[in-house]
């Protein structure tokens, strides 16, 4: 693996840090170099230092959204953590659905959907619990082009769907096409994916029911973080609930949240007042 320099490190945090808010502290430069090296052989660069000389001479680059998006892709799998998708089946959605609603319509954002296997989770989720009558709209979003890519496309590999997926699961969501699984058309129709930068002003989006954004707040700085929570306030129904990681939470950030127990997971739910801390 190449070497890397503090000049050049420094150099790819700025750049990641600018292009999505995401902080790379001292002490990630192996993590750096496992995932830009590829970066640079793919160009035809010798080593990183080749790649960080060519961004300092051609910021534009178009190499620089490749360096961004091996940055700021994340592990991921099928129902991962399960317990979340536990509270959601078994008591989000009895909550959301006791109360009529004109158009029986649950809607939820997927908000760093990775490769797809968490909105492609909510939707099995949702089509398992959700009343007849009731359908679920899943708004799938990413950084990077290429995971929306690979989320719409629903697809996946035999070694991730053994990730999180049960057997019954995979007979009744996935046919196999070739090498790959690929999720029913029932379940696609669910799931709508395209590109958004959380650390930027949001798009025009629906209002919310459920919010899933676990494993990134970490990667913000405290500004940040309380920028994107008061982002997702924005676009959460009252009494609407927000899944952060088991390391994450709005305490101390935003208080327009209220931290509540779910079973086993932990969900912080819109008060009435909203707010920032």
């Amino acid at each position: 693996m190449t070497a890397l320099d503090t000049a050049d490190f420094d150099l790819f945090a700025r750049i990641v840090m600018q292009d999505s808010a995401i902080v790379l502290e001292r002490g990630k430069e192996y993590l750096v170099s496992a995932r830009l090296t590829p970066v640079a052989t793919k160009a035809g660069l010798p080593n990183l230092a080749a790649l960080a000389s060519r961004l300092r001479s051609r910021p534009t680059d178009p190499i620089r959204s490749s360096v961004v998006e091996a940055m700021t892709t994340n592990e991921t799998s099928f129902f991962r953590d399960i317990h979340p998708f536990d509270a959601l089946g078994r008591i989000v959605i009895p909550e959301i659905t006791s109360t009529p609603r004109p158009d029986r319509a649950l809607n939820i954002w997927a908000a760093a959907c990775s490769s797809g296997q968490e909105p492609y989770s909510l939707g099995m989720t949702a089509l398992e619990t959700l009343p007849v009558g009731w359908q679920a709209r899943i708004t799938a979003t990413d950084l990077s082009p290429q995971m929306v890519e690979r989320t719409r496309a629903g697809r996946f590999s035999q070694l991730e769907v053994g990730r999180g997926l049960s057997a019954p699961r995979l007979v009744q969501h996935f046919q196999r096409v070739g090498t790959e699984w690929e999720a029913s058309p029932q379940l696609r129709s669910m799931i709508l994916a395209r590109t958004l930068n959380l650390a930027a002003p949001l798009p025009l989006l629906p209002r919310f029911d459920v919010v899933f954004l676990r494993n990134v707040l970490i990667y913000f700085d405290v500004a940040t973080k309380a920028a994107v929570l008061g982002a997702i306030r924005g676009v959460l129904r009252p009494g609407g609930y927000l899944f952060l990681g088991a390391a994450e939470t709005t305490l101390g950030l935003d208080a327009g949240f209220e931290r509540k127990a779910l079973g086993r997971a932990m969900a912080y739910q819109l008060t009435q007042r909203g707010g920032p801390r």
